[in-house]
């Protein structure tokens, strides 16, 4: 390869570079090759050969001599003068010359000169702005620059620099190393289109094959990481930055120069060469083609190093291959030496007979099995003895992945970007196996990182070109680099390897694969690859195409990766039939002949169980006594727990507020769940202890007969056959119960997602697919599908069923998240113990055992064809077993530690010692991860007859962790167990039961055992908090997926428990760092929490050797200065003292170790895999494949970064991973959705053993609460006030009356009390037959005036009312929701109509939907709208209702209770809202298919009155129009039936009272259908002939039972009523009031004769809504629209008065003051029942002191008789004409009783007072008179007081 004697020119030099170069690379983040090669071999070569190349050779030679690796030439730069700047980026004039400030500056350059950037060491970022002279620069082929150098200063205009020296300290280069301007001085410096200064073309310093060079890296590193700094640079497709994690939105910004822009200039001169040169055969860098070019040379070079070689000098000479056509940068690719695009596969097939024969006996011979990586071309076919040679596609896969671009780039031109070359994967793949270390093997993923990083390098320029509006770039320089060609990929590839030896070896010379690989078998027979990892074959095929495979032939290597191509289940079966056939015996004969020392049967006949006994203390079965440390806490929910659960319960609401309506949460009255969990015997008892101990059982009521465990067991099923009934149950009990809400919780989730059509006949896989995805849960409106998970990446890809937005991640202490909980535990988890490994403070919790390594590699070398795991597991039960023996075979086996591990022995030294030193026996439990079933029972087996052949059998149990077998404890340490529980009975399990035996690993607490855990992978076992050690060195090494590698370390995650009063004398706080636990793992179902001081934990004590230490030396012996030690159990005794429990606190280990999580071992490939950080600052296991159901989408994706949080981790798998064929989801993008997302389903994902289990049953909890919360609802629950009324002893109906008697009810005396609770605070009303009580009322309003109303939570009935956010199935048609009526189905009509009292015609607006046009009469012609229809009275329909329901509302579209459906059961009713103006598009929205009343625009600020006015005018006017087009049918006018319903929008539900036909009695109350109780109270005979018919309002207290009741008594009705609208014609509503318009009207309907009866067996249930309403007007000025406070006597004013106006309506102010302010205004009456106020035909509320006495001045009118009774004021308010003054002389006053008189205006006011003659009896002041605080323009009103003469 090359002339040889060349090689020992500069050989040590050569050497250094060569060697730090390539491990400098090879050991950065980015690996990719560096141009030492061609910096070394390759630039004299292609320089042309002349009489300056010897000139420009020795100052080049002299540059790489300071550039190189050997220490730089010293260099003490002159001092700057005193008092210039020395600031970076300065000159020393202090003028800027940083090209981002200069770039728009206008500057002028001498003729002959040229701007040049300059870099800068000290501020790398910039490029600062010279003026060079040309002479002193290279052309465009990097010649003719003269020596020397002549530049001004640009930034204070200094000229005459003659030297580069002077130059560098005026512009503050501050230079370590000698100045050099052909290190400094780096680019030209252009103007763009724009003017703009910016950066050009890298300045050529070193020939042709130089620019080439730089070219190239400038075109990777991009314009802003150009450092050109020659050997430092990365050799093709190189640059320093780490390209990967730029996003392309950032490629845009960082090119400078635009496609198609004019030609750049620098300054005022444009060089001639620069814009039209020649270069034939030299084309663009091809894409992944590095800057080597194979320029002509004439001669040879003057320096011909080793490796040169002849067949690169000349182009011509390359056999020319076809390329397909391509075009780069717009332009055709005119290289035929090397291919643009790399074609796998595509050589012709192998001719008959082309095969290559598999030598015999080759695993026996070489002792390994070579594995063959796939490449380019075909690989030949294998024949012979193929069971010693694995064939991987692997590598091909790789190299095809390569090739498949982002799609994104693609869309930017018309031709796609170029993938690497053929020639560049080989060359990469040879420089990533160079940098392997001996021990480890290869990963594809490392390598596609490679190409990725590389094919980004090189292309970044295309790509940026691609994203710019213009088809065409130009090129920045004349010419480009060549491509790297086939001819010079052999030698390149063989000059790489030369650092490492032979542990990779090129073979370039055989014609064919099938020769190269026969040669590569004779090698391997003949020994002589001993010592070679890697053979790489390298060949041209016929086609001239390049072939290309890699034959793994380290042992190392192919074992590791012989066992990485096997599955699990196959790994299994491997292992069951090795150690079945025998073919371990040979391994077992091995230990055996290792002398003495080996054979540990003939160990165990020296060591007798006397001997053994030595320095342990015997067991005893005496009583002893108890440790008061004991405590067990894992069941106790936490403050995190919860919060987790209502964020279930917040996305759960969320689903049913969502507008898909797929969750209808209002139409549940109950939960029901199942919990599945893997076939694990341990995790299914484990998940049923923390369900009976949640409490969840009898939150839901379902453990009403005093649940057992084992009653408990039938809401967790295992995931095996026996989960199909118990699920098909559930699908069944579903479909009957359609108001139970069933959740499916899916515990440990990602442990099954096999499809159930790919399970191959195994009943074990898919049945989670099967069962869970099935049509009849997907479909089922009422279940809900919980997965729980600690590594959620197997339902995180592009097909997954579960929406993002429905996932809950565990809140994360990285983003100090925790501590919004108030939580006092701190979690311990794989983070953290990877922290532990570079915190530097004692021995890391995370560590491998290297004398096990060792041990283990030498065997595995020997024995090639037995698995790993089961030389791993020998060796391991050899140290156990010697272990053993060494600490309990006495002193005559002392001699055997030097055959064991440090860590081993340490940790059986730990377990047989911790118990002797508590009094209890209290130990350590010691995890032993074998996942083989069959070696772990070999294990076991093992260690249980060395233990009882030692007499240890009493000392520790050993425990076989066995997922599909029950726990098994022996009798001696069950009855040890038990003694523990009983200390901690009251407060832990209750468990009364003398059998009791664990079921679960939690149960074993402070047992001394080892537990061998077995099973493929971790199934959600939760392990105690007394694990001390977790041994995980025999898991697999090359499981390289990161689900696989997390659940192993998951096992040791930790709980530990803080205090918050730590002392202020304890130790230093601890190292354990937080970190996101939502970074590296994401969730089990595990729950458990252990109980530990964090403030006092302490990596250092965390170690084994710290067990080894006396407690003196490490445990304080003063309790006050003990921080670590928790406080006296509350458990102990009144007596126990501190002084006694602290030495129990400090003999017992087990308490003390509370606080320390466990420690872990890990074969060393694990840790190695786990501890490497990749270039996001992460381990480099969280890059791999998240588990081994799923593949990545491109090799070009990014890494996930450090600061991701695990939704931003959860978008990156969703994005970059997809299922495969077998996984469950593969199959869910073909069912034809857009999103593929199940819309009730939800995933939890959280750290392993954080506790998930107690949360999501926590919201098991809350969901049954909150949905019996919203089946409930507050009802004012209040007793009637003013009810001691004298009882009138005579009935006027019986107590069975269904109906009232018109008679009876017209001699029934009116009752002019209210007893309603909402009117406690307004005038009593004046009645004979009422005497109040004095402390009645006044007691209560004083206690209770900042109290709410009372309510009680009372469950929705079936025939309740709703509001807009119930919407079950059977409301959808009813609310307007379904397609057949759509939101824009109603139509707008206007309705007119005139009354005598506005003055004016009435215009209404009713939107009327299609779907009720039929309630409506039209006109024949127009379609005008012209009548309400109404029923005749004769009219019966037990599925109608005749009455219209009019509900007037404001402010409450959502809350308003207006769906009235269920309270209908269905029957067709009228049901009409009245809104205002304002509101009428919100109304609409929200209530589509109801008819809409609109009051006209001049009630927008009206209150409860007006609306109620409007109702019952519009309500007789269209009764008029119905009798008339009814007469036109020949009805009679009274045949049209009268009654319409005034509703309030919060009657929610109604009741009626039974009353028992023998006795009378009433019975209890029951909930029945608003239609019901209209059809029975319609149905009353001569119901006609009634003004007002209504009921009671429901109180607890108000239907008692046992009592006999008038059934019917005439009175105040409020809130439902049905009114008359032609008895009440004369009778109407004012439509000025506010408040207490129902009391006003009742009285004035009374007064007119109307009958009013109430129906004292019906009730109505009102809901409290706190939002809209009547009642919310807000008084505030007109200055302003922020609510101010406002005193009541502010609301009125002196009329012409300076006063602040409010914004307010005038009557409801006139009514708030009357209100507050009426005992100052009728002093008499405060207080003063039997001196009532009079007030003439109106009821207005003077306040809760003042008593009302209510007179109506029409004839004829009913009153009560005022004879004798001195009234103590007189309230006149809008005087009509029956008001005369021989009607007030008819009434007696007091002496200085208060007259008010209320008018609309002050003419009025003076009118009335001289028309009724007030000024005879009355006095008046002129300071009397007053108005509401209105403007002028708001028509105030004006009232005027006076004294009674």
């Amino acid at each position: 390869m090359g002339n040889s004697h060349t090689g020992h020119l500069q050989s040590t030099r050569f050497e250094e570079m060569l060697h730090n170069s390539i491990e400098a690379s090879l050991r950065s983040n980015t690996v990719v090759p560096r141009p030492v090669f061609s910096r070394l071999y390759l630039e004299a070569e292609q320089r042309p050969y002349s009489n300056d190349a010897g000139r420009l050779d020795e100052e080049d030679d002299e540059e790489d001599g300071s550039d190189s690796n050997s220490p730089p030439i010293p260099y003490q730069m002159k001092p700057p003068p005193e008092g210039s700047c020395t600031t970076d980026g300065f000159c020393q004039a202090g003028k800027d010359l940083r090209l981002s400030s200069m770039a728009t500056e206008s500057l002028e350059v001498p003729p002959g000169f040229l701007f040049v950037g300059a870099k800068s060491p000290s501020v790398p970022d910039h490029i600062l702005v010279c003026a060079v002279d040309l002479r002193f620069l290279p052309d465009e082929c990097g010649r003719n620059a003269l020596l020397g150098f002549s530049g001004n200063c640009i930034g204070c205009g200094e000229k005459g620099f003659r030297y580069f020296t002077e130059f560098a300290n005026h512009i503050n280069l501050k230079l370590t190393t000698q100045p050099k301007k052909q290190k400094y001085l780096k680019y030209h410096l252009l103007r763009n289109a724009q003017g703009l200064l910016v950066k050009g073309p890298a300045i050529c310093w070193k020939g042709i094959d130089g620019r080439m060079r730089h070219s190239v890296s400038n075109i990777a590193a991009g314009p802003d990481e150009q450092s050109g700094n020659g050997p430092t640079d990365l050799l093709p497709n190189s640059s320093h930055t780490t390209l990967s994690t730029i996003n392309h939105t950032d490629l845009n910004t960082h090119l400078h120069i635009s496609e198609g822009s004019p030609p750049l200039t620098n300054g005022s001169h444009v060089p001639g060469p620069q814009q039209h040169v020649s270069q034939t055969g030299v084309v663009a860098n091809g894409p992944g083609r590095p800057a080597i070019g194979s320029m002509s040379n004439s001669g040879p070079p003057k320096k011909r190093h080793k490796g040169w070689s002849p067949e690169s000098s000349a182009p011509t000479d390359v056999t020319p291959r076809p390329v397909p056509n391509s075009t780069t940068n717009g332009t055709k690719s005119a290289d035929s030496g090397a291919s643009g695009c790399l074609s796998l596969g595509s050589s012709p097939p192998l001719a008959p007979g082309e095969h290559v024969t598999v030598p015999d006996h080759l695993l026996q011979t070489c002792g390994l099995r070579p594995v063959i990586f796939k490449g380019h071309g075909t690989l030949p076919q294998l024949s012979g003895n193929l069971g010693d040679v694995l064939v991987s596609g692997l590598l091909q896969k790789c190299y095809r992945s390569s090739q498949n671009l982002p799609r994104i780039y693609e869309q930017y031109g018309t031709a796609p970007i170029q993938p690497i070359s053929t020639e560049m994967q080989i060359l990469l793949t040879v420089y990533y196996l160079v940098q392997l270390a001996p021990d480890q093997a290869p990963q594809m993923e490392d390598l596609e990182q490679i190409f990725m990083r590389s094919w980004r390098e090189s292309h970044l320029t295309e790509i940026r070109q691609y994203q710019q509006t213009h088809p065409q770039f130009p090129p920045p320089l004349p010419c480009l680099a060549q491509p790297l060609t086939p001819s010079q990929l052999p030698w390149l590839a063989k000059l790489a390897t030369s650092s490492c030896g032979e542990g990779v070896l090129v073979l370039d010379t055989a014609p064919s694969l099938v020769e190269a690989l026969e040669d590569t078998f004779h090698r391997l027979v003949e020994g002589r690859l001993n010592r070679t990892h890697y053979v790489v074959i390298i060949c041209m095929n016929r086609s001239q195409e390049i072939e290309s495979c890699v034959v793994v032939t380290g042992k190392h290597q192919t074992r590791a990766l012989s066992e990485s191509l096997l599955s699990p289940n196959d790994c299994s079966r491997e292992i069951a039939h090795e150690l079945s056939s025998g073919s371990v015996a040979e391994l077992a004969f091995y230990f055996s002949s290792l002398g003495p020392d080996g054979d540990v049967e003939t160990l165990l006949e020296k060591a007798s169980p006397e001997s053994s006994a030595c320095g342990l203390e015997p067991s005893r079965d005496s009583p002893k006594p108890t440790c008061a440390e004991y405590c067990v806490e894992w069941h106790e929910i936490r403050p995190i727990q919860l919060a987790v659960a209502r964020k279930l319960l917040s996305h759960v609401c969320a689903i049913a507020d969502s507008s898909t309506q797929n969750l209808d949460l209002g139409s549940f009255d109950k939960v029901e769940f199942l919990i599945c969990v893997p076939p694990s015997e341990v995790t299914f008892h484990q998940v049923v202890l923390h369900l009976w101990n949640s409490g969840v059982l009898r939150e839901l009521g379902l453990d009403q007969d005093c649940l057992s465990l084992k009653d408990a067991e039938q809401y967790v099923v295992k995931l095996n056959q026996s989960a199909v009934g118990k699920i098909n149950s559930l699908i069944q009990k579903s479909k009957m119960y359609p108001y139970t809400l069933f959740i499916l919780v899916h515990d440990h989730a990602h442990s099954d997602i096999s499809s159930g059509q790919y399970s191959g006949g195994d009943s074990r896989l898919g049945l989670v697919d099967s069962l869970l995805n099935c049509r009849q849960i997907r479909d089922a409106p009422n279940i809900v599908t919980l997965h729980v998970t600690s590594f959620p990446f197997a339902f995180q890809t592009q097909y997954t069923r579960i929406s993002p937005y429905n996932e809950i991640h565990w809140p994360s202490a990285f983003n100090n998240d925790v501590d919004l909980y108030n939580e006092k535990t701190k979690y311990f988890g794989v983070s953290e113990l990877l922290e532990t490994t570079r915190s530097g403070s004692g021995l890391p919790l995370l560590r491998y055992d290297s004398s096990f390594e060792s041990m283990a590699a030498a065997l595995e070398e020997r024995f090639p064809k037995l698995q790993s795991a089961v030389i791993r597991t020998h060796v391991l039960i050899q140290h156990y077993s010697l272990a053993l023996m060494a600490t309990a075979g006495g002193q005559t086996l002392q001699a055997l530690q030097k055959h064991i591990s440090v860590e081993t022995l340490e940790m059986i030294q730990c377990l047989l010692t911790t118990t002797q030193r508590c009094t209890s026996r209290h130990g350590h439990m010691l995890l032993l991860r074998i996942p083989s079933p069959a070696l772990a029972a070999l294990a076991h087996q093992r260690l249980c007859h060395v233990r009882n052949r030692l007499g240890l059998h009493k000392q520790f149990e050993i425990i076989l962790g066995d997922p599909a077998a029950a726990l098994t404890v022996e009798k001696h340490f069950l009855d040890q167990l038990r003694r523990f529980i009983l200390v901690y009975l009251q407060a832990w399990l209750k468990i009364l039961d003398p059998d009791w035996a664990p079921r679960t690993y939690l149960e074993l607490e402070a047992l001394p055992c080892i537990l061998i855990l077995t099973g493929l992978d971790p199934l959600g076992e939760s392990l105690p908090r007394s694990l001390k050690y977790c041994d995980l060195r025999v898991i697999s090494c090359w499981s390289l997926q990161r689900t696989a590698l997390e659940q192993e370390l998951g096992l040791a995650a930790y709980l530990l428990k803080a205090k918050a009063d730590a002392p202020h004398g304890s130790h230093m706080p601890s190292d354990l760092s937080e970190s996101d636990p939502e970074k590296l793992s994401s969730t089990d179902n595990e729950e458990e929490e252990v109980v530990v001081d964090v403030n006092s934990a302490s990596l250092g004590n965390a170690s084994p050797t710290a067990t080894q230490r006396p407690p003196s030396d490490w445990t304080p012996l003063d309790p006050e200065k003990q921080p670590n030690q928790r406080r006296q159990s509350k458990s102990t005794s009144s007596g126990s003292s501190s002084s006694w429990a602290s030495p129990l606190r400090q003999c017992c280990s087990w308490a003390r170790n509370l606080s320390r999580p466990p420690v872990v071992l890990l074969p060393k490939a694990v840790y190695d895999l786990i501890t490497t950080v990749d270039s996001s600052g992460l381990p480099k296991s969280t890059s791999f494949l998240p588990l081994s159901s799923v593949e990545w989408v491109s090799s070009f994706r990014p890494l996930l970064s450090k600061m991701m949080t695990c939704t931003e981790q959860s978008l990156y798998y969703r994005q970059w991973t997809v299922p495969k064929p077998d996984h469950m989801d593969s199959s869910n993008r073909a069912e034809g959705r857009s999103d593929n997302f199940h819309p009730r389903r939800l995933l939890l994902s959280g750290p392993p053993q954080v506790g998930k289990t107690g949360a999501y049953l926590q919201f098991l909890g809350i969901l049954s609460r909150m949905l019996i919360r919203l089946m409930e609802v507050d009802i004012y629950d209040e007793e009637d006030i003013n009810c001691n009324c004298e009882t009138d002893l005579v009935r006027y109906h019986q107590p069975v009356a269904s109906w009232p008697n018109t008679e009876a009810v017209s001699r029934m005396p009116f009752d002019y009390i209210i007893h309603d609770p909402k009117y406690d605070d307004i005038s009593t009303i004046y009645s004979p037959d009422f005497s109040p009580n004095a402390d009645d009322g006044k007691s209560r309003r004083q206690d209770d005036v900042y109290l709410r109303r009372r309510t009680t939570r009372i469950k929705l009935s079936k025939y309740a009312a709703y509001n807009t956010y119930h919407h079950c199935e059977q409301c959808h048609q009813y609310m307007g929701f379904t397609k057949q009526y759509q939101l824009y189905e109603s139509t707008l009509h206007t309705f007119t109509f005139s009354h005598l009292l506005l003055g004016e015609e009435i215009q209404l607006y009713f939107i009327i939907p299609k779907s009720k046009e039929h309630h409506f009469s039209f006109s024949q012609s127009g379609g005008q709208l012209e009548s309400m229809r109404l029923p005749l009275t004769s009219d019966w329909n037990p599925d109608t209702i005749k009455s219209p329901i009019f509900t007037p509302t404001t402010g409450r579209h959502e809350h308003g209770l207006f769906n009235l459906y269920h309270a209908m059961e269905g029957a067709a009713h009228l049901h009409i809202l009245v809104i205002k103006e304002y509101e009428m598009a919100v109304y609409k929205k929200y209530w589509p298919n109801h008819i809409i009343l609109v009051l006209p625009t001049i009630f927008n600020g009206a209150g409860i009155g007006a609306a109620h006015f409007l109702i019952k005018e519009l309500s007789f006017h269209n009764l008029e129009l119905e009798r008339s087009r009814r007469g036109e049918h020949g009805s009679r006018p009274q045949d049209v039936w009268p009654f319409i319903i005034l509703a309030d929008d919060s009657c929610v539900m109604w009741n009626s009272v039974d009353v028992d036909p023998k006795s009378g009695t009433t019975g209890a109350e029951r909930n029945v259908s608003l239609k019901q109780v209209l059809q029975h109270m319609e149905s009353s005979p001569d119901i006609t002939r009634y003004g007002l018919c209504g009921m009671r309002k429901w109180s607890s207290c108000g239907g008692e039972a046992g009592h006999q009741k008038e059934p019917f008594s005439r009175g105040h009705l409020h809130d439902f009523l049905l009114l008359n609208v032609d008895l009440t014609q004369n009778v109407q509503y004012n439509q000025n009031r506010f408040a207490c318009d129902d009391v006003d009207f009742n009285l004035r309907a009374h007064s007119a004769g109307l009958l009013i009866c109430r129906f004292n067996n019906f009730s109505v249930m009102k809901k409290q809504i706190a939002i809209g309403g009547y009642g919310t007007f807000i008084i505030k000025t007109k200055m302003t629209d922020v609510p101010t406070t406002i005193q009541p006597s502010q609301y009125i004013c002196a009329p012409d008065s300076k006063h602040l106006f409010l914004a307010t309506p005038a009557q409801l102010l006139l009514e708030k003051y009357l209100q507050h302010t009426s005992h100052r205004l009728f002093p008499l009456s405060a207080r003063n029942y039997s001196h009532p106020v009079l007030s003439v035909d109106c009821y207005l509320n003077l306040g809760p002191e003042v008593t009302v006495c209510f007179v109506s001045s029409r004839p004829h009118s009913i009153n009560i008789s005022t004879t004798g009774l001195l009234f103590s004021g007189l309230l006149l308010y809008f005087c009509d004409s029956f008001v005369t003054p021989g009607f007030l002389k008819k009434f007696q006053f007091l002496k200085g009783a208060t007259l008010c008189v209320i008018c609309p205006n002050r003419s009025s006011l003076r009118q009335t007072v001289v028309r009724l003659e007030l000024e005879d009896k009355w006095r008046f002041r002129l300071s009397d008179e007053f108005q509401t605080a209105n403007a002028k323009e708001d028509q105030p009103l004006f009232f005027l007081t006076g004294k009674h003469i």
